[in-house]
């Protein structure tokens, strides 16, 4: 068998539509004339040759690797905050389940142009994984009139939020996406348009059964390393399983447990 030709290093873009799945047949073929249309929209504005896009479909979105010398900082800092806009502007007048609105992932990697049945690397796998995060998903509905919410890899963050400051850094919400049945973990970090993400509570909520597909859907958990002890802000406290306990009602040194009995059991985590 042929070893594949050498990798190319490419910026990577991968798109989802919330709540497609919930709607019915017609809904659903006017949201893709619709996603399709956005898309085009906010590429020549910005002055991208959506052509030169190599596309992967799937119905309620898509993957896209972006062709060599697109500039990653506008990638990054513009084109959310224009789908935000094209998509407020199609939203005006629909009933809430006509309307539309996008999960952004952003991620660049090594990918395989040449492979059999898509796009083969690592870099594709973690921004489809980034898209399907369910701190990202919950961030969404946290804001529900905002159209738009935004992933970045915490190597994009580094190299092209933080750096350059199109967008303000501090608004930006730094998460450890966590898919358990992918075996992924990965920091992140969110950006919702015209929001600061940062300034807020972070959404709480169970667990997470997801695909980049888009045929699975997630109750928002709050993602934690697998491994890690979280402390919380207050003197005394910390975290055992996402339950907080302070002064000194306080445990231990930091170790965490888990309340639920077992990895499918409820989310019982409580801030106390």
């Amino acid at each position: 068998m042929a070893d594949p030709r050498d990798p190319d290093r490419r910026l990577l873009v991968a798109v989802d539509m919330e709540s497609y799945s919930g709607r019915d047949n017609v809904l659903q073929y006017r949201a893709q004339l619709a996603f399709q249309k956005v898309m085009k929209a906010a590429c020549e504005e910005l002055g991208f040759d959506r052509v030169k896009w190599l596309v992967q479909q799937g119905g309620d979105g898509e993957l896209a690797i972006l062709p060599s010398g697109t500039s990653e900082r506008t990638v990054v800092t513009r084109l959310a905050p224009v789908l935000d806009r094209l998509l407020r502007e199609h939203n005006r007048g629909l009933s809430r389940e006509a309307r539309i609105r996008l999960r952004l992932g952003v991620h660049e990697g090594l990918v395989h142009l040449d492979g059999a049945n898509g796009y083969p690397g690592d870099a594709v796998v973690a921004v489809c994984r980034l898209v399907d995060s369910p701190r990202l998903k919950a961030t969404l509905r946290q804001f529900p009139d905002a159209a738009v919410a935004l992933i970045v890899s915490d190597r994009i963050y580094e190299d092209i939020v933080r750096h350059y400051q199109d967008l303000r850094p501090e608004q930006f919400r730094r998460v450890v996406t966590r898919l358990p049945e992918k075996n992924f973990e990965a920091i992140a970090w969110i950006y919702v348009p015209g929001e600061n993400v940062a300034a807020v509570d972070a959404p709480a909520g169970g667990s997470m059964h997801a695909s980049c597909d888009g045929s699975g859907e997630d109750d928002g958990r709050d993602d934690l390393p697998s491994s890690t002890a979280t402390a919380g802000p207050g003197s005394g406290s910390q975290v055992f399983q996402n339950i907080r306990s302070r002064g000194v009602n306080a445990y231990g040194n930091g170790n965490v447990i888990s309340t639920s009995g077992s990895p499918d059991a409820p989310d019982t985590r409580r801030w106390l």
